[in-house]
C-alpha cells in the first residue's frame, strides 16, 4: 500500500473537520462527548465552551442535564486530567489508562512511605461511596491509617487508584460546587471492566484527531508502548508520511478535506484538546506561536484563524455586562476582525452572558 505525502495544513483541516470546527455539528451533548472521546474539565467552564464552538444549537443547560442525569461525568483519565466523559467511557477508559496512573504514584513514592495501596483502595471506596467526599474528608480519613505520609500524596494515591467522579451540583453551570468525589461505579450504578486493548480506542481516536501517528495517540492517552496495537490495525488504515517523513496512521472512509477549504475562527476553552493531542502539533499551531497559550499549568483561552491559533481571549462578566477582550498574536485583516467579533458575540450569546455583550481588542502577553 502506498504511504502518501500530506501537508501540515491539510492535516489541520482533516483534524478541524473531526473536531466539529469547521463547521458546527446539530449533535447532542452525549453524541459530540462520545465523538471526540471526552472534553478536557479541569474547571466547570471547558467543556461549555468547547461545545459551544463546535456544536450547532448547544445550550449550557443541556450539558447540566447531562450530567445531573448522569449521562455524563467528570473524572481523571487521559494524561491524568479531568475530563469529561459519556457514562461508557467511563467505565472503559478509566481502565485502559489505570496501569499509567498507578505509575503515576512513584512520583510521589517519598510521601507515601508505609502506606499499603490496597488498604488505601480498601479504606477508601466504602468511605466515599457511603457519601461523596471533599478531597480534605479523604485525606483526613486516610490520615488516621497512616498519619506520617503526606496529605497531597494519599488524595493523589486515592485518584490514582481509584476512579472517582466529581459529583454533581460541580461542573453544573451557573450552579456548580465544590469538588466532592465517589467511584464511577456507585455514581454510575455499573460495574467495574476489564482494561481492554487500546485498538478500539485508537480507532476513535483517528475519527477524532486524525491522521495521526503513534506519538500522536500517546500524547492524547497518556499511554506507552501502543505500536504493536497499530500494527494489528495497520490492514484497516491508511497510511501517509508528514512533511517531516513520520508515518501518520487514519481511517479510510475519514474527511480529508482541501487543506484551501475555508475554516472559521472559532473561540475554544483553555486545555482544549485540539491543541494538547498530538506530539507534533504544527497541523494547528505555527512554530512562532508554539507555547503562548500556556505558561506552567496555566492555559489561557484561545481563538482560532484560518484554522490556527492566532491569539487569546478573555471574558468578564459583571453586573453591568460582558466584555470580551480578543488579543491577537499578529494583525488580523479587517474581515478577520470582523468574524472574529461575530464569533465572540456568538460565543456570548451562547452562554448567555449578561448583557450589554462588548467584544474589543487588546495586546498580547508575551
Amino acid at each position: 500500500m502506498t504511504t502518501k505525502p500530506i501537508t501540515a495544513r491539510a492535516l489541520g483541516r482533516a483534524t478541524l473537520d473531526r473536531q466539529l470546527l469547521l463547521r458546527r455539528a446539530p449533535m447532542t451533548v452525549e453524541d459530540a462527548v462520545t465523538h471526540l472521546v471526552g472534553l478536557q474539565a479541569q474547571e466547570v467552564r471547558p467543556p461549555y465552551l468547547a461545545l459551544a464552538a463546535r456544536l450547532d444549537g448547544f445550550t449550557p443547560a443541556a450539558l447540566s442535564d447531562a450530567l445531573e442525569q448522569r449521562r455524563v461525568a467528570r473524572l481523571v483519565t487521559l494524561r491524568s486530567t479531568i475530563h469529561l466523559h459519556t457514562a461508557d467511557d467511563c467505565m472503559t477508559l478509566r481502565p485502559l489508562v489505570q496501569d499509567a496512573r498507578d505509575r503515576e504514584l512513584k512520583i510521589f513514592r517519598k510521601g507515601l512511605v508505609g502506606v499499603d495501596l490496597e488498604r488505601l483502595r480498601a479504606l477508601t471506596r466504602p468511605y466515599v461511596e457511603e457519601a461523596p467526599r471533599s478531597p480534605k474528608e479523604i485525606r483526613e480519613r486516610l490520615l488516621q491509617e497512616w498519619p506520617d505520609a503526606d496529605p497531597q500524596a494519599l488524595m493523589i494515591a486515592a485518584r490514582c487508584s481509584l476512579p472517582l467522579v466529581q459529583v454533581t451540583p460541580r461542573g453544573l453551570w451557573r450552579r456548580s460546587g465544590g469538588v466532592r468525589l465517589t467511584t464511577a461505579e456507585h455514581w454510575l450504578d455499573r460495574d467495574a471492566t476489564e482494561p481492554p486493548e487500546p485498538d478500539g480506542t485508537i480507532l476513535r481516536y483517528l475519527g477524532a484527531f486524525g491522521p495521526a501517528s503513534v506519538k500522536d495517540f500517546q500524547q492524547w492517552a497518556g499511554l506507552t508502548r501502543t505500536k504493536p496495537a497499530f500494527e494489528r490495525l495497520r490492514d484497516r488504515l491508511v497510511t501517509f508520511r508528514d512533511e517531516h517523513g513520520v508515518e501518520l496512521f487514519d481511517l479510510p472512509d475519514a474527511p480529508r478535506p482541501d487543506e484551501d477549504v475555508p475554516a472559521p475562527p472559532r473561540l475554544l476553552a483553555e486545555f482544549d484538546n485540539l491543541l494538547l493531542s498530538h506530539a507534533d502539533r504544527t497541523r494547528v499551531v505555527h512554530a512562532a506561536d508554539k507555547g503562548l497559550n500556556w505558561q506552567v499549568n496555566t492555559a489561557y483561552l484561545t481563538f482560532l484563524l484560518d484554522g490556527f491559533l492566532a491569539g487569546l481571549w478573555t471574558l468578564k462578566e459583571s453586573a453591568d455586562g460582558t466584555r470580551i477582550t480578543l488579543q491577537p498574536f499578529g494583525s488580523p485583516t479587517r474581515a478577520q476582525r470582523e468574524e472574529l467579533v461575530a464569533e465572540a458575540e456568538r460565543t456570548a450569546e451562547v452562554l448567555e452572558a449578561p448583557g450589554p455583550v462588548t467584544v474589543d481588542f487588546g495586546t498580547v502577553r508575551t
